[in-house]
């Protein structure tokens, strides 16, 4: 029996079959032998420079995309697409279509690329719907950006303040990663206390501060600078700002008015000087006023600057010291920055030389004048007093003198005397006023140029008596007298005193 002749149709057919038997278990093979690797954990890189995220694969797997996203889940977005048309500007391929190496790169990282990207192997879909699945992807990559604080901006109020006043100053910065950040003030080399800086959210990412530092201002001031200094971790040396003392500082000025010469004649000229002292800034105008009536000054000056950064200014005005000028009131009046006038007075005074007098031609401000009426009032109440006192001790001796008298003798013997030789030659006389309701006098009294004193006090009468007055007397030495009578009793209206004295 013949065998069959092969039928090429049959083999046709039996090759395609063959394959199908195959390929399914070279794509299962392919699939096992797939991987992508993803090896950066972490990367961290300055605001400004390149990011560069490393992906491969290997082995083969189903047609499909390699993507990078950012973000997981339905917060991502996608940074790069093999597939994409029209790729990011910023983002590019490290070996341009390569099939294995998707390694990309981000140019200028900016804060807001900070986050987790992936590199995701995606294939196509079953046909039902256009959305490619996740085959595999990587662990994820953490980016972060460290920004520099931008340059500090150091501000200070809005209107200036005079020598004293405390004055408040403000240094911020933004724009910066990671939010650690420290703050130093000083003024001129001198560090100064602040306030603890204050560290806001800026924008994606990133952190703003705040700091404030109380400075209270001097009068020497003018040449000072006050300091920021800024430290983060991607600085290589602080950031500083400076900010000149002198844009916030007035220092007002000291005003003196003189008149040169301090004498002169009638018709004479006077020259009055205004010293506008120690002032800053130099924005200054000085005008001149007789009796608050503007004079016309031709030599307009200007400020000086002192070695210590204030000016000072000379302004001059010459006046005619005529008669009717006398008590002429000359003003300097200054405006400084555009305050409040301030202003200075002196008088002209004039005296006439045909009365005998010198032509005098001096200023005399208001001060001194108040110095001058209280000096005159305190002398002229110090007079009136003094006369009231003269008169009141010239009307005491007037009635002193009017008092009653006593007039002392020795007495005469009698039986119940003390016994004793008589001796007229050994009497002595005291003529004694006093007066009447006073209880202790003491009073020396002359009875003739041969006779000498004697201390006399009178003391009331134990008794009561009004009728009698007693006198103790103390004798030291009385020398004797010549012979003469007794005295008389006086009238009726004196009193009458017995001495008897013992000789030694």
């Amino acid at each position: 029996m013949e065998p069959h002749p092969r039928d090429p149709g049959r083999a046709a057919w039996l090759l395609p079959c063959l394959l199908l038997l195959v390929l399914p278990g070279v794509g299962a093979q392919a699939v096992q032998n797939f991987s992508l690797q993803q090896p950066q954990t972490k990367v961290s890189v300055a605001a400004g420079e390149k990011i560069i995220l490393n992906c491969t694969i290997s082995g083969f797997a189903e047609p499909g995309p390699v993507r990078w996203l950012k973000g997981w889940d339905s917060g991502n977005k996608t940074i790069y697409d093999q597939k994409s048309k029209e790729p990011s500007p910023r983002v590019t391929r490290a070996v341009p279509g390569s099939g294995t190496d998707f390694t990309i790169h981000i140019e200028k990282a900016q804060p807001a690329d900070m986050g987790t990207y992936y590199c995701v192997k995606f294939v196509k879909s079953d046909g039902l719907t256009s959305v490619d699945k996740v085959f595999q992807r990587g662990n994820g990559t953490e980016v972060s950006v460290e920004a520099q604080p931008s340059p500090p901006l150091l501000s200070g109020p809005e209107q200036r303040a005079e020598p004293e006043q405390p004055v408040s100053f403000n240094c911020t910065t933004g724009g910066f990663f990671p939010k650690t950040i420290g703050v130093k003030w000083f003024k001129d080399k001198d560090p100064m206390v602040a306030q603890q800086p204050q560290v806001t959210e800026g924008g994606v990412k990133t952190y703003n501060m705040s700091s404030t530092v109380m400075v209270t201002l001097q009068k020497a001031d003018v040449r000072s600078q006050l300091i920021c200094e800024v430290q983060h971790s991607t600085l290589q040396e602080p950031l500083r700002e400076r900010y000149q003392l002198s844009r916030v500082l007035r220092v007002p000025p000291s005003l003196e008015v003189r008149a040169e010469p301090s004498l002169v004649e009638v018709n004479k000229t006077v020259t009055f000087t205004c010293l506008v002292k120690e002032f800053y800034p130099a924005d200054v105008s000085v005008s001149w006023l007789e009796n608050e009536i503007g004079i016309k000054v031709e030599n307009v000056s200007q400020p000086l600057e002192l070695s210590q950064g204030l000016y000072e200014l000379k302004s001059q005005v010459e006046v005619q010291a005529t008669e009717e000028k006398n008590g002429s009131m000359i003003t300097c009046m200054v405006v400084h920055d555009s305050q409040a006038p301030a202003s200075k007075s002196a008088f002209l005074w004039i005296s006439n030389p045909g009365q005998g007098g010198l032509s005098k031609g001096f200023q005399m401000d208001k001060g001194d004048m108040v110095i001058y009426i209280v000096v005159g009032v305190v002398c002229t109440v110090l007079a009136l007093l003094v006369a009231a006192i003269l008169y009141l001790i010239r009307t005491k001796q007037i009635k002193g003198k009017s008092s009653p008298s006593a007039r002392l003798h020795e007495p005469e013997k009698s039986s119940e005397a003390t016994t004793q030789e008589s001796d007229p030659n050994n009497l002595t006389y005291a003529d004694l006023n006093f007066e009447r309701e006073r209880k202790t006098i003491r009073r020396m009294v002359e009875m003739s140029q041969q006779s000498e004193y004697a201390c006399i006090q009178t003391n009331q009468a134990p008794n009561g008596d009004d009728n009698l007055t007693y006198a103790d007397l103390d004798m030291v030495h009385l020398s004797k007298a010549p012979k003469r009578p007794a005295p008389r009793p006086e009238e009726a209206s004196s009193e009458y005193a017995s001495v008897q004295i013992t000789r030694k």
